[in-house]
C-alpha cells in the first residue's frame, strides 16, 4: 500500500467531524460497501450514511467524495463524487448514491465515477493487491453551487473546488481482496 497523501498538495483547510453508522473511521468496510457492479461477490455498491457537524462559519454547500488512492492505475480511482449539497442537510442516508441519487437532497447530483457512473461504485481492489484506503469526504464549500456540468468527473470537481474548501471533514474505510 502506498503512503501517498491525498491532501498534501491542496489548499489548508479546517477540520469539521464526519461520522457513519456504516463504517468506522480506519475500519473495513462492510460487504454492502464493495462492489457488486464488478464482480466482488456479496458486493451491493451501497453508498455509506453519513452525519456531519461543526463545519466552519461562512460555509454555503458542500460536496461528498469517495478516492482510493492505492488503486493501480497512476492516478487512483473515484468511486463517489456528490456536488451541491445544501448547507442546511448535514446527512445523507445510506444508500443516498444509487442509480437514482434517491436520497440526495433537492439541488445536489451525482457526477460520475471513474467508472462513468453517476453513482456510488463499491470497493473492488484487484485481488493480491493489499489493503486499500478509501477517503471518504465531506467539503465545507463557500458558494451554493459550485458550477461544474453534471457530467464532469471527480477531478474537474476537486479542481474547481479547491479555491472554495472552508474546511474537510474525513473517515478513512478500507478494503482488500484476496488472492
Amino acid at each position: 500500500m502506498s503512503t501517498n497523501n491525498p491532501f498534501a498538495r491542496l489548499p489548508e483547510a479546517a477540520s469539521f467531524t464526519v461520522t457513519s453508522t456504516t463504517v468506522t473511521d480506519g475500519a473495513a468496510w462492510s460487504v454492502e460497501q464493495y462492489s457488486g457492479l464488478s464482480g466482488i461477490p456479496g458486493g451491493k455498491d451501497v453508498s455509506p450514511q453519513l452525519s456531519w457537524s461543526g463545519a466552519p462559519e461562512g460555509t454555503r454547500s458542500y460536496a461528498v467524495t469517495v478516492y482510493d488512492p492505492d488503486a493501480p492505475t497512476g492516478s487512483g480511482f473515484w468511486h463517489w463524487a456528490v456536488a451541491d449539497i445544501p448547507a442546511t442537510v448535514t446527512e445523507l442516508p445510506e444508500g443516498a448514491g444509487d442509480d437514482t441519487g434517491s436520497g440526495l437532497p433537492e439541488g445536489a447530483f451525482q457526477l460520475p465515477n471513474d467508472a462513468r457512473m453517476a453513482r456510488f461504485i463499491g470497493a473492488a481492489p484487484p485481488a493480491g493487491h493489499g489493503p486499500h484506503r478509501y477517503f471518504i469526504v465531506v467539503h465545507a464549500l463557500d458558494v451554493d453551487t459550485i458550477g461544474v456540468p453534471p457530467d464532469a468527473t471527480p477531478a474537474v470537481l476537486g479542481f474547481t473546488m479547491a479555491g472554495h474548501i472552508l474546511g474537510r471533514a474525513v473517515l478513512t474505510a478500507t478494503a482488500e481482496t484476496l488472492a
